[in-house]
């Protein structure tokens, strides 16, 4: 194979590194003999093996495609650089504090609630977590898609591709630079304390899996780091780094207070927030809430009496500020032609449907309901039940025939139908028997991008 039809990376010792890579996490693994180990999530027993193949899956692809493939400065040599050192970095800290090999049993100060090495495995736990899960997002069956890769979120999607291009990795001072641009940031520690927020893997720079990570947390996109500021950098609930029984342990002094409460990225569905409280009866519970930017969750738990007392103290931020900010979503779409792509995302259109559209005229204000905050249970250790929503109210009986009816029934006049308005009119597309518009088979006519996780 010629020199200049090698990839940079496989030139200067790729597939060494990427061996050395595979060699650490079974020795690592060998080390995690303590069955208490494969605690969790996250399970250091269950990531070791599942990262280690992944590499191999890695290295037979880079092998295979030779020469061919997108490469070039922050690609996927850059990116195995930088992931395959700090991934030596961090496996040498779990070294140490795991018993050697051939020892079984652990420092019983692992185990110990509290802990200063329980909190630093964990911690590492959880980096070796985000570090899998970036290594699945970037190289999917250990092939290379970074280039290609679509953030959920569109505005952070057009950010990225705009300012960084193809790349897939940067440096932090580099990307702190790109990112002040839309969304200014005070140098100092709040820049610091923002790189700690965003840099998942504590690598030193920013990957677009990160970032995209980052914006699903933190949305909407226009106060972007305004919702930062207030959710994690001055709220006293947020909780950064935090497992699932950490936060367990964390509530327990806090059961005889009900409304008290923490949140946390969860570590088994990024980009989702896991929020622990003490519920009416002292129970401490765990939920994942939809979709959803995380204030309106809090505001309407506040409400609602759940979340009141931010890790038990006894003042619980103003969040509305958040919702005045908030500001109403645009979509703009390209003319469709005949194209045989969504024109918002992209994607393929798969089936077509034809829709009439009227216009919504909206609800008393006394009917407006507040969506239940507890709207999907965390299920990250498989410990909790899933809460069941209520169901919705029943619609207005109308009248029904006459046969139906009893003859001691107190009759009722029927109902008036609500005046719909006509159709509103579709816009015009060019050629439309052969391409109208698809709505119900995009996967991302809301947001942009499918969920990652």
């Amino acid at each position: 194979m010629a020199a200049s039809a090698v990839p940079r990376g496989w030139r200067w010792g790729e597939p060494r590194a990427l061996g050395r890579a595979v060699r650490l996490l079974q020795r690592l693994e060998e080390q995690c003999g303590d069955p208490r180990l494969a605690l969790g999530p996250p399970s250091l027993r269950d990531l070791l093996p599942r990262t280690a193949q992944l590499l191999r899956e890695v290295a037979s692809a880079r092998r295979a495609a030779g020469g061919d493939g997108p490469e070039g400065p922050g690609g996927a040599g850059d990116f195995l650089i930088i992931y395959l050192a700090n991934l030596e970095s961090k496996g040498r800290q779990v070294a140490e504090l795991l018993p050697p090999r051939g020892k079984r049993g652990a420092n019983d100060e692992l185990f110990r609630e509290g802990s200063r090495l329980r909190r630093q495995l964990a911690k590492l736990a959880l980096i070796f977590s985000h570090m899998h899960a970036e290594l699945s997002a970037l190289f999917p069956g250990g092939k290379y898609c970074g280039h290609v890769y679509q953030l959920t979120k569109a505005q952070a999607h057009t950010f990225w591709r705009e300012r960084c291009g193809a790349r897939c990795v940067l440096p932090w001072a580099e990307f702190q630079s790109l990112l002040c641009s839309c969304h200014p940031v005070e140098a100092g520690p709040m820049a610091q304390a923002l790189r700690s927020t965003m840099d998942l893997t504590c690598s030193g720079h920013v990957s677009v899996f990160e970032f995209d990570i980052f914006t699903r947390l933190f949305q909407p996109w226009p106060t972007l780091l305004k919702n930062w500021q207030l959710l994690a950098v001055n709220h006293p609930g947020y909780m950064a780094f935090l497992t699932y029984d950490e936060v367990q342990a964390r509530l327990q002094a806090c059961r005889d207070k009900p409304g008290s409460y923490i949140f946390r990225p969860s570590c088994t569905r990024l980009g989702q927030w896991a929020i622990g409280y003490v519920s009416s009866d002292g129970s401490i519970l765990q939920t994942i809430p939809s979709n959803r930017p995380l204030f309106q969750v809090l505001l309407e738990g506040q409400k609602g009496g759940i979340y009141l007392y931010p890790d038990g103290k006894k003042h619980n931020p103003d969040l509305t500020e958040l919702c005045r900010a908030e500001p109403q979503q645009r979509i703009h779409v390209s003319e469709h032609a005949e194209s045989q792509t969504c024109p918002f995302c992209r994607r393929e259109i798969k089936g077509r449907e034809a829709v009439s559209i009227y216009q919504f005229q909206g609800r008393p204000a006394a009917e407006a309901t507040i969506e239940d905050p507890e709207d999907n249970s965390d299920q990250e250790d498989g410990k909790l039940e899933q809460v069941a929503p209520s169901a919705p109210p029943l619609p207005p009986r109308l009248d029904l025939p006459q046969g139906d009816r009893d003859e001691g029934q107190v009759k009722v006049a029927p109902l008036p139908l609500p005046r719909l308005r006509p159709p509103l009119p579709l816009p015009r597309i060019r050629n439309v028997a052969s391409a109208p518009w698809d709505v119900t088979s995009c996967p991302q006519t809301t947001e942009g991008a499918t969920e990652n996780f």
